[in-house]
Parts: structure tokens; C-alpha cells; sequence
């Protein structure tokens, strides 16, 4: 797979824990933004995504880093296993 993954999450998000599971699960590497923590990156989730809930998750190709990627809220089991071209 080559393509870059990175969630913006909370260390309280149920939600969160699921999809990061489901990632190292899978073997697939991703950055992760803790928002809570973070103001710069909360902001930077808000304003690419224009949600303030998380998880928000861009999947992206890392050989074209000025295209934002496919954004995907909350755990979607399958949009993530198509996106990412995985099996679930």
C-alpha cells in the first residue's frame, strides 16, 4: 500500500481507539494528531474537514501531498478497507 493515512483523534474517543486498532491490525501505518491536546492541529482538522467530531481520518497518495486526500469520519469499516485497498 502507498498511501499515507492520518487520523485526528482523542485520547477519550471510543471511536478512535476502534479505527487505530483496525489500522495496526491491518499493518497499515498512520500519523496520528491527539486534538484534544493540540490546538494547531485541532484547528487544521476543522478547517480541512469543517467537522469538529472526530475520528477524521485523510487517506492520501504521499506523491501527490497537495491533494488533500479522501476524508473519511468517524470508523467506516468499509470506506476504509475500499480506500485503502485492504481486506476488512
Amino acid at each position: 500500500m502507498n498511501k499515507t493515512v492520518t487520523i485526528y483523534s482523542t485520547p477519550t474517543c471510543h471511536f478512535c481507539f476502534i479505527a487505530k486498532d483496525f489500522l495496526k491490525e491491518k499493518g497499515i501505518a498512520y500519523t496520528e494528531f491527539d486534538v484534544a491536546s493540540n490546538l494547531e492541529k485541532r484547528q487544521e482538522m476543522i478547517d480541512r474537514s469543517g467537522q469538529m467530531g472526530v475520528p477524521v481520518i485523510f487517506v492520501g497518495d504521499p506523491s501527490n501531498p497537495s491533494v488533500q486526500g479522501e476524508m473519511i469520519i468517524g470508523f467506516d469499516k468499509e470506506r476504509l478497507t475500499s480506500t485503502l485497498g485492504i481486506t476488512g
